[in-house]
């Protein structure tokens, strides 16, 4: 049923990190399925670019995608059928064009941030509920 699970991280948010990778663990187990963890991060503002060290988005980068690597590692799932990517920009816009270019058949994602209780689900994963063209599992 499903071969591609699409799973966008807050890395910011460990236990809801956790909470979803072993959803995705367990569908990708069910369904002999690969997993992509993806995050999203937003861009350095302009007005901070001459404040910023020539070398500063290239070392976040490398912090980020070190923390994707652990997350990954951490998976009981024959690592060969897990991968990452980091992007920048917005971010249910670049989660829904991954979705769409890896082929996902499913994306899980959690609602939003803990403390955001007044919200029934968080705006971007709204978004994605609502212009995804796969299935969506949205955890809270």
């Amino acid at each position: 049923m499903f071969t591609k699970i699409l799973l966008p991280i807050d890395l910011a948010e460990e236990k809801m990190t956790k909470y979803a990778v072993g959803y995705a663990e367990a569908l990708a187990k069910a369904f002999d399925a690969d997993i992509r963890l993806v995050n999203v991060q937003s861009l350095t503002p302009i007005a901070l670019l001459d404040y910023t060290p020539k070398d500063f988005d290239e070392n976040i980068r490398r912090g980020l995608e070190s923390e994707l690597a652990a997350i990954a590692a951490g998976i009981d799932y024959a690592p060969e059928r897990i991968s990452t990517t980091l992007l920048f920009g917005p971010v249910y816009q670049h989660i829904l064009a991954e979705a769409e270019s890896w082929g996902s058949d499913i994306v899980v994602l959690c609602s939003h941030r803990p403390g955001m209780e007044r919200f029934l689900i968080g705006s971007n994963a709204s978004a994605i509920v609502r212009h995804a063209t796969c299935p969506v599992l949205v955890l809270r």
